[in-house]
C-alpha cells in the first residue's frame, strides 16, 4: 500500500512560533548523546534537548557494564572474533575492528570523567558475559554500571560552557530544506521551537516500548528512528531486535532486567522441574549468546506449559551473590525473592534495537546535516546480533566520533540567523475520540504475540495489515499530546520492523523464521528502506 505516513506530525508557520540557533543539536541525553556534546569544539554552540530528565535513557538502566580488553589474558582479536561470531556475517568488519580498538581509550576517558568502576584489590574487577571467550566486562556499583557512568557524564557535561540542556523536551520532527536537516522543531512548555542547527545528531535511543515484555525505561518509543524516517534518512536492519532472555517475570509488575552477568558469574537456567536444561540446546549452556538462550527459553516454556522459567543461585556464596547484584535483589526482595536462595522467574523481553538508521563508520547518515550514534543507529557493530556489553561501547565510540565530526562541519558553515520558509497546515480535524491508550496496549501486544522472539508468514501478514488499518485513522491526526505523538511514532516503526521481518525468509540472529529455520546466502544482506522507497 502507499506509505501515508505524514511529512510533520503538527500544522506550524515559522512566524507563530519561537526560534533559537544553534552550530550543534544533540536530540537525546543518554550516554551516546552525552560522549557527543564532549566531542564538540568549544567553541561551537551546543544544545542537547532530551524527552524527559537526563538520567531517563536506555544508558542509564545498562546493568551488566561495557566490554573492552582491560586485562593483559585478553587481545583485540579475541573481542572482534567474539563479536562476529554473534553477529554474523552482516558485521562491518571495519566498523567492529575500530570499535574494539578504541574501547580501552573511551572506557580510560570515563574513568577520567569521574565513573567509578569496580575494583578488586585495585584491579579492575573483570566479569564474563554470554558470548565472550574472556573475562573483559567493566562493571560499577555491582550490577548499576549504566546509572554509574550516566552520573558521571552528567556531572561531567554541565560543566561545558557552551552547553545548553533542554530536559522534559519533546522533539516533533526533523525540519529539512533543500534535501538537508535544518534543525528540529521541538515542544517545551507547552511552547513550539523551531531550533535551527547546522548540524543535528540524533541520539534517541531504542524502541522496546513497542513490546508488551520490554527491559526499556517508558521514554523508548522509537522517535528518532521515526523522526529520521519522515526526514527521509535510510533505516537498515528494522527487523532485528534483540531479546534479553531474562526479564523478571512477576505478573502485573512492571518488567526488570535480570542481567546477563548473573549468568555469568554461575548461574543456572532451570525450568518449573528443576531441570537445567540449556545443554540440551547449545553446548556453551547458559553462556550460549542471547540469540540461542532466548529462544531455549521459549522452546522450554512452550514444551512445559509454564510461563517462564527460573535463575537459580543457590549453589552460589551468598554473601558474594548478595555483593555482586545489590540492586537486583534489592528488587526481588520487594516480591518476597532471596535471590540467593529462591528461583528467581524470568522470561525474555525486548531489549536492544539492532536497526536503525543508516550510518557510517563517523556516524553519517544518509540525510546531509544528520549525524546518529547509538541505539537509534544501525553502524554495522552488531550484525544479526549484538554481543552483551557492545552497547555502552557503541555509544562511547560513535558518540566521539558523530560529534566531533558534526563540530568540524559545523565550524565550516557561517553563521545563519534566518528561518527557512518550512511549514504545516492545519488539517481540518474528523472529531473522532481515539482511545489512544487501547491502540497503545493493542499495539505492544500484538508485536509481541507476531514480531517476537518467533515469527513467521501468516502471523507477520496479519499484523502488517492490523497496523495498517491502524495506521489509516492515526497518522493522520494532528494531535497536541505527547501520547497521541508517540503512538504514530510507535505504528511508522512497528510498520517498518514487520515488513522487513516478512522480507527476510530465513533465521539469521536474532531473527528466527520458524516457517524459514535455517540461514539463506540470497539473504546475507542488509535490508534498507527509507520514504522515498
Amino acid at each position: 500500500m502507499p506509505d501515508i505516513t505524514p511529512r510533520y506530525l503538527v500544522p506550524f508557520h515559522p512566524k507563530d512560533v519561537a526560534h533559537r540557533f544553534t552550530d550543534v543539536l544533540i536530540i537525546g541525553g543518554g550516554l551516546a548523546g552525552l560522549r557527543a556534546a564532549n566531542a564538540v569544539s568549544s567553541s561551537n554552540s551546543l544544545m542537547i534537548v532530551t524527552k524527559d530528565q537526563l538520567q531517563q535513557s536506555n544508558s542509564n538502566y545498562a546493568q551488566g557494564g561495557i566490554a573492552g580488553v582491560m586485562h593483559p589474558e585478553d587481545n583485540f582479536e579475541n573481542h572482534i572474533q567474539d563479536t562476529l561470531t554473534a553477529g554474523g556475517s552482516l558485521c562491518d568488519q571495519d566498523v567492529v575492528d575500530m570499535v574494539i580498538k578504541e574501547a580501552p581509550d573511551r572506557i580510560r576517558e570515563l574513568m577520567q570523567w569521574g565513573t567509578n568502576f569496580d575494583r578488586n584489590s585495585g584491579e579492575l574487577s573483570l566479569g564474563r558475559e554470554g558470548g565472550h571467550s574472556h573475562h573483559r566486562i567493566l562493571h560499577a556499583l555491582g550490577d548499576s554500571t549504566g546509572k554509574e557512568i550516566i552520573r558521571a557524564m552528567i556531572q561531567w557535561t554541565r560543566k561545558l560552557r557552551n552547553v545548553s540542556i533542554l530536559e522534559n523536551t519533546f522533539t516533533l520532527d526533523l525540519l529539512t530544506e533543500s534535501g538537508a536537516c535544518r534543525g528540529a522543531l521541538i515542544r517545551q512548555n507547552n511552547e513550539m521551537i523551531m531550533v535551527w542547527a547546522k548540524q543535528t545528531i540524533l541520539c534517541t535511543g531504542g524502541a522496546g516500548q513497542l513490546y508488551r515484555e520490554s527491559t526499556n525505561p517508558p521514554v523508548a518509543t522509537a522517535d528518532g528512528h521515526a523522526l529520521a524516517y519522515r526526514a527521509g534518512a535510510e533505516l537498515s536492519d528494522m527487523e532485528f531486535m534483540q531479546f534479553h532472555p531474562t526479564v523478571l517475570y512477576i505478573a502485573g509488575s512492571s518488567r526488570n532486567l535480570i542481567t546477563e552477568a548473573m549468568r555469568g558469574e554461575g548461574a543456572y537456567l532451570v525450568d518449573n522441574n528443576g531441570h537445567r536444561f540449556m545443554n540440551e540446546y547449545d553446548q556453551r549452556g547458559e553462556l550460549a549468546p542471547r540469540d540461542i538462550v532466548s529462544q531455549a527459553i521459549v522452546s522450554q516454556m512452550e514444551k512445559n506449559r509454564h510461563p517462564c522459567v527460573y535463575l537459580d543461585l543457590a549453589h552460589l556464596n551468598a554473601s558474594y551473590v548478595t555483593g555482586r547484584f545489590p540492586g537486583i535483589a534489592r528488587t526481588c526482595e520487594k516480591f518476597g525473592i532471596n535471590i540467593t536462595s529462591d528461583r528467581i522467574p524470568v522470561r525474555p523481553g525486548a531489549h536492544y534495537m539492532i536497526g536503525g538508521v543508516t550510518v557510517d563508520a563517523q556516524g553519517r547518515t544518509t540525510l546531509p546535516g544528520l549525524w546518529a550514534a547509538g541505539e537509534v543507529s544501525a553502524s554495522g557493530l552488531h550484525g544479526a546480533n549484538r554481543l552483551a556489553s557492545n552497547s555502552l561501547l557503541e555509544s562511547l565510540v560513535f558518540g566521539a566520533h558523530a560529534g566531533k565530526g558534526a563540530s568540524d562541519a559545523a565550524s565550516q558553515m557561517q553563521d545563519h540567523y534566518e528561518a527557512y520558509q518550512i511549514s504545516n497546515p492545519n488539517i481540518a480535524s474528523t472529531n473522532e475520540i481515539m482511545d489512544l491508550t487501547d491502540i497503545t496496549n493493542s499495539l505492544k501486544s500484538l508485536m509481541w504475540r507476531f514480531v517476537g522472539v518467533r515469527r513467521q508468514a501468516d502471523t507477520l501478514k496479519e499484523a502488517l495489515e492490523t497496523i495498517d488499518r491502524w495506521r489509516r485513522y492515526v497518522l493522520p491526526a494532528q494531535f497536541t499530546s505527547l501520547q497521541g505523538w508517540e503512538l504514530q511514532n510507535m505504528l511508522t516503526v512497528a510498520r517498518l520492523m514487520v515488513d522487513a521481518a516478512f522480507q527476510r525468509e530465513e533465521s539469521r540472529g536474532v531473527h528466527l523464521r520458524t516457517d524459514f529455520p535455517g540461514l539463506d546466502d540470497n539473504w546475507n544482506r542488509h535490508l534498507r528502506i527509507s520514504k522515498s522507497g
